[in-house]
């Protein structure tokens, strides 16, 4: 069974940085696709960054330049470090991963607050 859990959201001034990390159990980490989303008050969930076995990045528009995504396998972790952040990207942010065999496995969300 794997299992994700998110750590390092919180409340934070515009402009300002947050990394956010995820942890994941079970030894498919390596292998799979692992990926960032967030889903604002009201709003559907969407897509913001991810990254492959071979850390190859993707970026939705709006945070390419301010986001990065990275992962170590040695530690099953992903992170995604977010700077110059903006009242827009207030959110629930969940991580997930999709392993070789095409399995979706998603963490239970880190609250991110971009306020003054």
């Amino acid at each position: 069974q794997v299992q994700l859990v998110e750590s390092g959201g919180g409340l934070v001034q515009p402009g300002g940085s947050l990394r956010l990390s995820c942890a994941a159990s079970g030894s498919i980490f390596s292998d799979g696709v692992m990926a960032w989303y967030r889903q604002a008050p009201g709003k559907q969930r969407e897509w913001v960054a991810d990254i492959s076995s071979r850390r190859m990045t993707n970026y939705k528009d709006s945070v390419r330049g301010r986001f990065t995504i990275s992962r170590d396998n040695a530690k099953n972790t992903v992170y995604l470090q977010m700077n110059s952040l903006k009242p827009e990207d207030t959110a629930v942010y969940y991580c997930k991963l999709t392993s070789y065999r095409g399995y979706e496995y998603w963490g239970q969300g880190t609250q991110v607050t971009v306020s003054s």
